[in-house]
């Protein structure tokens, strides 16, 4: 008989069955926040199950995931940016007031809308860097400074507190394809922000899962200190972020234009909170380091959702933010539960 010696287990390593590590990803809970909420909805609103409304709740939806991706790669980076909302009112009356005041093609009114857009996101990054301020105090100066230029630049040239309308000058009806059109599958109208919005999602997504500067960015988001100990460029990083939310802005400025037509200029104001409420459902974490792209604009799935479904179960609207406030505690809670589980806490 031969005397086979078994060596003992070490127990400071374990293996994870794939349903624990599925149920670890940060988009999880959104997932299945979403597949309720659409069930609850689908029970009490007869509207809610009519196939051709689902255009309508996909673009609800987009409008708010655009900025909700970029948003969240920046909360992952660490930072948070409390000009979005502004910021998008901002490329949009940039771009109508260039091209109405000098009477130009509105592409080239376009063009200096992106320039601005991400000039703003490189500036809010940039400070951040020289002065050493928290990015809550950063952006909501940047806040206050837009919301003032937009009205004081827009009373300036326009005469009122909205943008001329632009669908007499040149290249409109081009720049209204690309921002504002739409097609129609089947029953169901998409609009174009809902093709921009998966695009974006699927390209951060990779950007963050599938590449070294993703790695950067949960470096640092986790601990930025570390991160430039080891060779990590932590503040280009984080105006390259700043800068990805400027041009999310720039995009959905851009839509908001040409839908439209024109722009009020005390747009925005206050979705910059809506944008981290979609991103913070779908997985992100108030402190760096964590979170999905793929579960923000999950989340911005859940707001578009909520919103319409409200509506057509005939409910009272004035409840949606308490809804919204609600779902922010729950996610919250629900990440930290994650993320702990994730970390084998």
């Amino acid at each position: 008989m031969s005397n086979v010696t078994t060596t003992p287990a070490d127990d400071r390593v374990g293996t994870r069955s794939s349903f624990s590590t599925t149920l670890a990803r940060p988009e999880v809970g959104a997932l299945l926040a979403a597949i309720a909420v659409a069930v609850l909805f689908f029970a009490v609103a007869p509207a809610f199950r009519n196939v051709g409304n689902i255009g309508t709740i996909l673009y609800g939806s987009s409008t708010i995931g655009i900025m909700a991706v970029v948003v969240a790669l920046l909360m992952i980076g660490g930072e948070f940016d409390l000009s979005a909302g502004v910021a998008v009112t901002t490329s949009a009356l940039m771009a109508a007031h260039t091209a109405w005041y000098f009477s130009l093609n509105v592409w080239v009114g376009i063009g200096a809308a992106l320039v601005l857009s991400l000039a703003i996101g490189a500036f809010n990054g940039w400070l951040l860097h020289k002065t050493g301020l928290p990015s809550f105090l950063v952006t909501l100066g940047t806040f206050f400074v837009l919301q003032g230029a937009n009205l004081a630049m827009t009373r300036l040239i326009a005469g009122g507190v909205s943008s001329n309308a632009l669908n007499d000058l040149d290249g409109f009806d081009s720049a209204h394809a690309v921002f504002a059109s739409s097609v129609t599958l089947g029953p169901v109208e998409v609009k174009i922000p809902v093709i921009y919005w998966i695009v974006m999602a699927v390209i951060a997504g990779a950007l963050l899962l599938r590449t070294h500067y993703g790695n950067w960015i949960f470096a640092v988001g986790g601990d930025s200190a570390a991160a430039r100990a080891v060779g990590v460029p932590v503040t280009a990083t984080k105006v390259f972020l700043f800068m990805g939310v400027g041009f999310g802005a720039w995009v959905l400025g851009m839509h908001n234009l040409f839908e439209y037509n024109n722009v009020q200029s005390g747009q925005g104001v206050g979705y910059e909170f809506v944008y981290i409420i979609a991103a913070v459902i779908g997985g992100c974490t108030l402190t760096g380091g964590y979170g999905s792209v793929v579960g923000a604009a999950i989340g911005a799935l859940i707001f578009g959702m909520t919103q319409l479904g409200i509506t057509y179960a005939g409910w009272n609207v004035d409840w949606f933010k308490t809804f919204l406030g609600v779902m922010l505690i729950a996610s919250v809670l629900v990440n930290m539960y994650v993320k702990r589980k994730a970390e084998g806490r």
